[in-house]
């Protein structure tokens, strides 16, 4: 005869979860490499250029660490984005490219999912060693319009997957990140630089971009085509 079962214990309470905030006293800042090629694989020298300028400057001023690290299996990373959010999302570009994401499967579905827990395992790994993993913002400055595009749009995939190739960390890992502008190249187009850290740290890589765009105070440039969006004086 079949005897009831206890009911399982409570849960521990979630803030247990929640580490307490670094003092900014402490703050570190570490250098994302995979042995030097990922963070230099831009379309413009310029890019990674100023990216360094600011780390090496970070380095030299407030004290913080550089520290070179491997992360496993990036390019891996790019078909588990793939795979999830083209199942997952019906944005523009997935409708173009439908043809080739209707020809995902389930099991393909699953081996992503799959991927990315081994992934952020990897990740994982890598914060207990350091802070803020750091790279630049996009693999290329803000690309060219061409005038087709402004009747029906385009896709280019490998403007996108440029653009992306950062991104995708946050994204597929679920990851806290945030963009600060470092400086421009010399079309005068603006460089960003990521700063991507650990779950339940955002306030220390907050407290980083303060310091970046402390330390970087110069004019912003508008472009050459700019519209005040704040400015109502002209109505």
């Amino acid at each position: 005869m079949l005897q009831p079962q206890p009911p399982p214990p409570p849960p521990p309470p979630f803030s247990h979860l929640i580490p307490p905030l670094v003092p900014p006293t402490t703050l570190l800042v570490h250098q994302s490499l995979d042995l030097r090629l990922w963070f230099d694989d831009v379309n413009s020298p310029d890019v990674s250029g100023v990216c360094r300028q600011v780390l090496t400057s970070l380095s030299d001023m407030h004290g913080c660490e550089i520290v070179e690290i491997t992360i496993p299996e990036l390019q891996k990373m790019r078909i588990a984005h793939i795979v999830s959010y083209g199942s997952e999302k019906l944005a523009l570009d997935s409708r173009i490219n439908l043809a080739i994401i209707q020809s995902f499967t389930c099991s393909d579905y699953v081996a992503a999912q799959r991927l990315r827990r081994r992934l952020k395992y990897y990740h994982m790994e890598i914060f207990k060693k350091v802070d803020i993993i750091v790279t630049p913002s996009t693999g290329m400055t803000a690309p060219k319009i061409h005038p087709s595009a402004l009747a029906c749009g385009e896709s280019d995939l490998e403007v996108i997957a440029s653009l992306m190739k950062y991104g995708l960390t946050a994204n597929v890992l679920g990851f806290s990140a945030i963009s600060v502008p470092v400086g421009y190249d010399k079309q005068g187009l603006p460089i960003g630089l990521q700063l991507i850290g650990r779950p339940w740290c955002e306030a220390t890589i907050l407290r980083l971009a303060v310091v970046i765009e402390q330390q970087w105070n110069e004019p912003k440039r508008k472009p050459v085509i700019y519209f005040d969006v704040t400015n109502t004086k002209g109505k």
